[in-house]
């Protein structure tokens, strides 16, 4: 956790609330002046603040693009229900008799709305922007899955490592920014509530200007999209083995080359995949798998490969005929689906294949993430025990970055594991062999833009050479290795991803 990340985490709160102030106050005032319009604008309000986090960020991001705008969008929308909804109440409970006076003194409708409602509802005006403000911290995190930044990917990772310590220094920092946003904020109310301010004009109407031309400059800082012109793009990876093979490449190109290459904020591979492809990328390559090439990129299954071609191969084409990109050669590594039981299974009935399980299944409980229980593909939950004719005493959804916490507690005895990942050595998992052949391969490869080498061929002639100098160097048992360093030992993962390079020869000390 670094300075950087806190203070991207907060801008991004603040952005959304300027935001978030600019329209819900002129929503709550029309909600006010004109009760039936306003009605519908918050039930519509109220409608935003139902959709989960990820949808509406998602939806955002096919518009806006990933990065910090589309996560300030979606935190000014979800910031709204409160701002909008406090402004509308406090004008109503303006007391009438002092609106009759204001009346017969001749003040004009508008006249008393500036100068009599607005500074008198004021203060329940604040008590929203604190209730948004809290919750926007929090729902800030949910930032990192479209490479808005934050704090979002640090709870990610230390969640699937169980790396308490980092959970509640995280948390910690939350909780702190929270407690001084609300407590500035109570000032604020309270300074409202008590009257009118002593400050002379001229300083008021000052400080006023320099508050607003420093929201609008935050507010532009946050979006404007990274500088990354002249430079190798790539977007931070959600799972270790993504995160290792991308710091590979910006080590090994810029060792190597005279490109600069720069790593953004992470991004799940859906994600990453629809900022690669299209006529207006926002990277320039990703570490992939050609199993997931296929079925999720490309929405297509094991049925579909002709007879006679891998599924590589197959991949490969399919992806350059409909999307203008390519696979490089395959790294190595085979972090394929793979049935994970736990040491008490082994103990029990000695299973060392997934078919002896058949005739047990009855007394074990299988877990999974939830996308291994959809019914889009055949690598999926009801084919795999339909194939193999097992009957599991039941079967579980559980979130991807919970399930080891999961299995080791004792909630699972069989569950669905990437044959890469450390973590399975951590919970003392047995992979047992796919004896049957369900699980087809998922090579990793990096995936690129047809035209990449040719855009940096100026700075980097030799740039696909220096990327295909990772083929065949990474295999299946050295990312196990790589993977429990950093999520188990707490390795760095630059460090860890130089270390490996210099073991191979392909980067000097």
């Amino acid at each position: 956790m670094s300075i950087s990340m806190i203070w991207d985490h907060l801008s991004l709160v603040l952005s959304a609330l300027i935001l978030a102030v600019a329209a819900g106050v002129p929503l709550g005032l029309l909600a006010y002046l004109s009760p039936g319009v306003g009605k519908a604008l918050l039930w519509v309000v109220d409608l935003i603040q139902t959709i989960p986090a990820l949808a509406l960020l998602g939806v955002i991001m096919v518009i806006t693009g990933p990065g910090s705008p589309t996560a300030m969008i979606g935190l000014a929308l979800y910031s709204l229900l409160p701002i909008a909804r406090n402004t509308a109440l406090g004008l109503s409970q303006v007391p009438g008799h002092l609106k009759e006076a204001a009346a017969g003194m001749g003040m004009s409708p508008a006249y008393r709305l500036l100068h009599v409602d607005v500074p008198l509802a004021a203060p329940m005006l604040v008590t929203g922007i604190r209730i948004a403000a809290v919750n926007a911290i929090g729902t800030a995190v949910f930032a990192s899955f479209v490479g808005g930044g934050g704090l979002g990917g640090l709870f990610y990772t230390a969640i699937r490592q169980q790396d308490m310590a980092m959970i509640l220094g995280g948390t910690a920092i939350l909780m702190a920014m929270a407690l001084v946003l609300d407590a500035g904020l109570g000032w604020v109310e309270r300074r409202m509530s008590g009257g009118r301010s002593r400050l002379p004009l001229p300083v008021k109407a000052a400080g006023g200007a320099v508050l607003v031309l420093a929201s609008i400059a935050l507010v532009v800082t946050t979006l404007l999209p990274s500088r990354t012109e002249g430079r190798l793009t790539l977007y931070d990876g959600d799972y270790s083995e993504v995160k290792l093979m991308h710091a590979m490449v910006e080590l090994l190109v810029e060792d190597k080359t005279d490109l600069d290459v720069v790593i953004l904020d992470q991004m799940t591979q859906v994600n990453n995949h629809n900022e690669l492809k299209g006529s207006s990328p926002s990277c320039d390559l990703m570490f992939s798998y050609d199993g997931t090439v296929l079925t999720t990129f490309l929405g297509l299954d094991t049925a579909d490969i002709p007879a006679g071609e891998t599924l590589y191969d197959f991949a490969n084409r399919a992806v350059q005929e409909r999307e203008g990109l390519r696979l490089l050669g395959k790294v190595g590594l085979n972090n394929t689906y793979s049935i994970g039981v736990t040491r008490s299974v082994i103990d029990r009935y000695g299973a060392a294949r997934v078919s002896d399980l058949i005739p047990v299944a009855g007394e074990l409980d299988f877990g999974a993430e939830h996308e291994f229980y959809t019914e889009e593909g055949s690598m999926k939950y009801q084919p795999f025990v339909d194939f193999y004719g097992l009957r599991f005493r039941s079967a579980k959804p559980v979130d991807v970055v919970l399930k080891y916490s999961a299995v080791e507690s004792g909630a699972f005895d069989v569950m669905v594991v990437y044959a890469t990942d450390g973590l399975n050595k951590r919970a003392g998992l047995t992979i047992l062999e796919d004896d049957l052949g369900f699980f087809p391969e998922y090579y990793g490869a990096f995936l690129v833009r047809e035209d990449l080498f040719s855009d940096f061929y100026d700075t980097a002639p030799n740039l696909e050479q220096v990327l295909e100098l990772l083929t065949g160097q990474v295999s299946s048992e050295d990312m196990v290795e790589l993977t429990y360093a950093v999520d188990v030992d707490g390795r760095d993962v630059v460090q860890t991803a130089r270390e490996f390079l210099m073991k191979k020869g392909l980067l000097g000390a």
